[in-house]
C-alpha cells in the first residue's frame, strides 16, 4: 500500500504497526475532526483532519524524502518559494507573471518596477543554477514578447555562501558557468549570508525569492528514535542492502529506507535524484524477488552517471571526472547540452511524452 495522503506519526517496528492520520479533509460520516498532532509530516489547511487509523505491515519502505533547508532564517518559510514539487513550480510561475502584471501598472515608478522585477535565488547548487538559467531563457523569450519594456528591467541575482557556485563540479566547469552567467547579466553574489536582509548588502528588495539551499530531515524521519541516524543530516542509516540499522546495531530485514530520507552507513552518497532513482530500481527488483520467494543477496551498487547542469542558451556542463570507474569526462557548451537533453528524454516514460517533450523543446 502506498501511503500518499496520510501522515504517519507513530511507528512500532517490533509489532510492525503504523499509526496514521489522513492528510485529507474529514469524511462526511466522521462526527468530529481528529485531535491536532504536534509534529506532522506535511502542512495542510485542514488543521484537524480525519480519524487516525492503524496499519499492520509485512514489509515497509520509508521513502518520505526531505524538506528544504532554511537554517531557521526568519521569514524564509513565509516569503520564499521552494523547488521541491509541482505545487512549488506552479506557485513560482504564478508569482513571476504576477510580478510583471504588477510592474505594468502605470502608477509605479521605474524604481518600483525594477524592485518588483528583481528575482533572487538563494543557493548556488545545480538546482538554483538551473532555475536561474531557465528563468533567464524565459525572460528573454516569451516574457520579452509580451512585456518588451519590462523584460529589460528584470534582473536575476544568485546568492551563495560558498566561494563559487556549483561546488560539486570540477572547478573549470564552475568557472565556465560563472563566466557565462556574468555575460548573460545574471548577478552572482558568493560568500553572502542570506536573510531577508543580506549582511553584505543591507535590505534587498525583490519580487520573488526562490530558496534552494539543501535538504532538511523530514519531520517523520526526525521523530523516529529506534533507528540509527547520520550525525550531520539526521538521515536514517542503512546497510548495503538498504535495510535500516536499529539503535541496538541489528539490521531490520523487513524495513528499508531510500531516497533523501536515508544514507548507506558504509558509503555516503550524494543526495541526488540519480542516487534515489537507482535505489528505487534496486529495491523494486529486490521486493519482486522476495514476493516470488527468490533469493536476492546482491548489495546495492551506485553507478555514477555524472552530473549535469543547464546554463541557458542551449549550453550546459557535464562532469564525470570524479567517477571511480569508467570514462572520466568533462564537457561544456552545446555538447553537454545535448547530453543533458538526451538524459531527460530517456527518462520520459510513455510514447506520448517521447513525442510531446521534444516538440516543446
Amino acid at each position: 500500500m502506498l501511503l500518499q495522503n496520510a501522515l504517519t506519526y507513530v511507528q512500532d517496528f517490533k509489532e510492525k504497526t503504523l499509526t496514521c492520520m489522513p492528510a485529507t479533509p474529514p469524511l462526511s460520516f466522521e462526527k468530529s475532526s481528529a485531535p491536532l498532532v504536534e509534529k506532522t509530516t506535511t502542512e495542510t489547511k485542514f488543521p484537524g483532519t480525519g480519524t487516525p487509523f492503524t496499519l499492520k505491515y509485512d514489509k515497509l519502505v520509508i521513502a518520505v524524502g526531505a524538506y528544504s533547508q532554511t537554517f531557521n532564517v526568519p521569514g524564509v518559510k513565509e516569503h520564499a518559494h521552494f523547488l521541491k514539487d509541482v505545487r512549488d513550480a506552479r506557485s513560482i510561475r504564478t508569482r513571476i507573471l504576477e510580478c510583471f502584471e504588477q510592474a505594468n501598472q502605470p502608477i509605479l515608478s521605474d524604481v518600483q518596477r525594477r524592485n518588483l522585477l528583481h528575482f533572487c535565488i538563494v543557493g548556488g547548487g545545480p538546482t538554483g543554477v538551473e532555475f536561474a538559467a531557465e528563468l533567464h531563457d524565459l525572460l528573454h523569450a516569451e516574457i520579452a514578447q509580451h512585456y518588451p519594456v519590462l523584460a529589460r528591467m528584470a534582473k536575476i541575482t544568485l546568492y551563495d555562501v560558498a566561494p563559487h557556485i556549483l561546488g560539486t563540479f570540477d572547478r573549470s566547469l564552475s568557472n565556465y558557468a560563472e563566466e557565462k552567467f556574468r555575460r548573460d547579466g545574471i548577478d552572482i553574489k558568493t560568500m553572502h549570508h542570506d536573510k531577508m536582509l543580506v549582511k553584505e548588502q543591507g535590505e534587498v528588495p525583490f519580487g520573488i525569492l526562490v530558496w534552494s539551499t539543501g535538504l532538511a530531515p523530514n519531520p517523520l524521519v526526525r521523530s523516529i528514535r529506534s533507528i540509527e541516524k547520520h550525525e550531520k543530516t539526521e538521515s536514517l542509516l542503512t546497510d548495503e542492502h538498504l535495510n535500516v540499522i536499529m539503535q541496538d546495531g541489528h539490521v531490520d530485514q523487513d524495513v528499508w529506507a531510500i531516497g533523501d530520507a536515508a544514507i548507506i552507513k558504509t558509503a555516503v552518497l550524494p543526495a541526488t535524484a540519480q542516487v534515489a532513482n537507482q535505489k528505487a530500481i534496486y529495491l523494486s527488483k529486490k521486493l519482486n524477488k522476495i514476493v516470488r520467494e527468490k533469493e536476492h543477496t546482491q548489495p546495492f551498487e551506485f553507478y555514477n552517471q555524472g552530473s549535469l547542469a543547464y546554463l541557458g542558451d542551449w549550453k550546459a556542463i557535464y562532469d564525470r571526472s570524479g567517477a571511480e570507474s569508467g570514462i572520466k569526462a568533462r564537457e561544456k557548451g552545446r555538447v553537454a547540452w545535448l547530453l543533458w537533453r538526451s538524459a531527460y528524454f530517456t527518462m520520459t516514460l510513455s510514447l506520448r511524452n517521447k513525442i510531446l517533450v521534444p516538440t516543446y523543446w
